[in-house]
């Protein structure tokens, strides 16, 4: 428990560090603000749910992993993270650090699996596998929906900066690909981690 609570402060310190550097000059405050919305919102809930929440280190280093990408995107926006170096190793013209952020909230289907397998919202862990998939394909859908509709409402550079679309016109269908990806990968690590736990019969503890 011990060990826990030191790793967790770690990540915490981690993410402090990185949002006290985000909100130093960001490109557009406005989206700045917008972008680190739901990393205050997570911050929030998690901190107040953290005694009664037991969920596994493995489980909310995902949710930290998210929120340190988010943070780093909501200060360049997510267009113009300096990436370039992995564009220019792939051969991307595009700069995928979104894509790659989507897929790290697909990921997260390790915490929602583990939640719902841990405090019996699945009859299983394959059946709360599933539910976490469907879960994160649910969110990403969600998220699409209020890009466009920031976007349609702010009507300038802020929105399409938020939108981070960078002109293609299949972005939020990828973006949906990339989360769903990450949530299949995130299921069958969790899979992994529960047989883990099943068998050392710590499931609940």
């Amino acid at each position: 428990m011990k060990e826990r609570s030191i790793i967790m402060s770690v990540f915490m310190l981690i993410l402090l560090g990185l949002i006290c550097w985000s909100a130093i000059n960001p490109y557009d405050m406005q989206v700045w603000w917008t972008e680190m919305s739901m990393v205050f919102v997570l911050i929030a809930v998690f901190g107040a749910l953290y005694r009664w929440l037991k969920l596994s280190v493995f489980s909310y280093f995902f949710i930290f992993l998210w929120c340190w990408l988010q943070v780093v995107g909501a200060h360049y926006t997510f267009e113009l993270v300096p990436f370039d170096a992995v564009g220019e190793f792939f051969g991307f013209e595009r700069n995928h650090y979104d894509r790659m952020a989507h897929f790290v909230v697909g990921l997260n289907a390790v915490g929602i699996a583990e939640m719902l397998w841990r405090y019996k919202g699945a009859p299983s862990a394959k059946t709360a596998a599933v539910y976490g998939v469907v879960i994160i394909m649910a969110v990403a859908n969600f998220w699409e929906l209020v890009e466009w509709i920031y976007a349609e409402i702010d009507g300038g550079s802020a929105g399409l900066a938020f939108l981070g679309s960078q002109g293609d016109v299949w972005d939020a269908q990828k973006d949906m690909l990339m989360d769903t990806l990450g949530g299949v990968a995130g299921a069958i690590m969790f899979l992994c981690y529960a047989a883990r736990e099943a068998a050392g019969g710590r499931r609940g503890a």
